[in-house]
């Protein structure tokens, strides 16, 4: 009779209960942390990219994914949400359910649009600061254009003739075209996409011209000729694409932009479980083949935590905010 009554716990609860204790009994405050990230996670974690399929924020979230969930002892989805920018994320359930991994257009909105759904300060906790890349700016071959000097002369000799894909408005790629514009004396029509996938997309089918958008997804089509590479934005050529200068190079000083991406959760998410998230993608990040896959697919590995990511936020929110002023674009 007792038996029907009250149900024995099992096995993996009473190792929870115990861990609980255990936690409780440590450092002050440690305890604490360790108890609030006990069992975490019990469902899956869905991870909010805020561009389209294939893009560099996209292949970093699901290279990182794909270990993460082992690493954690969980499964990991990626949902990508177009132009959702970080509201999404922003206003989820702080509970580490809801994440967000994104790209240099956290810190440009601020100073791009008048009104933004987050915070880029007090409504995310800094979870790492994953990698980076250099944009670069490509043409079809068969446009006839082999240089910078070249697109600015053809952009000169017919202002209404060229138009350039970008992988979004406030992205540093559209950033880095306008500047263009503004050194070169030039004009040339934007046509912003909801991501870099479908801006190169746009040059391979002849809808636009020329597209600039971050290395990784540009970088097999450059190595096999369906697309050409006038110039990157880093500050030094890219190690295996010898043959393609620098803007700086080209006696544009101080012309350099990268498209970064960083992890995120919604502020007052528990310190144990941003710890654990940080911990893990920085180990992920540093493991030698997981770097050298990365790096061969256009990025350069960061892998700094919280500190790094927060850094980063506080640097780069005034830095575009004063890029955008210069280039004369008024706030929407």
């Amino acid at each position: 009779m007792l038996g029907k009554k009250f149900a024995y716990p099992s096995r993996r609860e009473l190792l929870r209960t115990a861990g609980l204790a255990i936690g409780a009994m440590a450092v002050p405050g440690h305890g604490v942390k360790q108890a609030r990230a006990a069992g975490y996670p019990e469902r899956p974690i869905k991870i909010i990219v805020p561009f389209a399929p294939a893009g560099p924020t996209d292949i970093m979230a699901r290279i990182l994914s794909t270990h993460l969930g082992e690493a954690i002892g969980g499964t990991v989805i990626i949902e990508n949400k177009a132009g959702a920018g970080g509201g999404a994320a922003a206003h989820a359930e702080p509970d580490g359910y809801t994440l967000l991994i994104t790209s240099s257009a956290y810190v440009v909105n601020p100073g791009l649009y008048a009104k933004i759904p987050y915070d880029p300060y007090k409504d995310f906790a800094p979870i790492a600061e994953l990698g980076t890349s250099p944009n670069v700016i490509v043409v079809s071959p068969k446009l006839g254009i082999n240089s910078i000097a070249e697109l600015i002369a053809r952009a000169k000799a017919d202002p209404n003739e060229l138009n350039y894909a970008s992988p979004g408005i406030g992205t540093t790629p559209h950033l880095s075209m306008e500047l263009l514009k503004i050194v070169g004396g030039i004009q040339i029509t934007h046509v912003p996409f909801s991501g870099a996938a479908p801006a190169i997309q746009a040059v391979l089918g002849g809808t636009t011209q020329i597209a600039c958008a971050a290395l990784p997804p540009a970088r097999p089509l450059i190595e096999s000729g369906a697309l050409k590479a006038l110039a990157t934005t880093g500050a030094h050529r890219w190690f295996d694409l010898p043959d393609v200068p620098t803007m700086v190079e080209l006696g544009y000083k101080d012309f350099i932009a990268d498209t970064f991406q960083g992890f995120l959760a919604p502020a007052k998410t528990a310190p144990a479980i941003v710890e654990l998230l940080s911990t893990k993608s920085v180990e992920i990040l540093k493991t030698p083949k997981i770097a050298e896959q990365l790096r061969n697919d256009g990025f350069e590995v960061i892998a700094n935590g919280p500190e790094g990511m927060r850094k980063r936020i506080e640097d780069e929110v005034p830095k575009w905010r004063d890029i955008v002023a210069k280039a004369g674009i008024k706030p929407v």
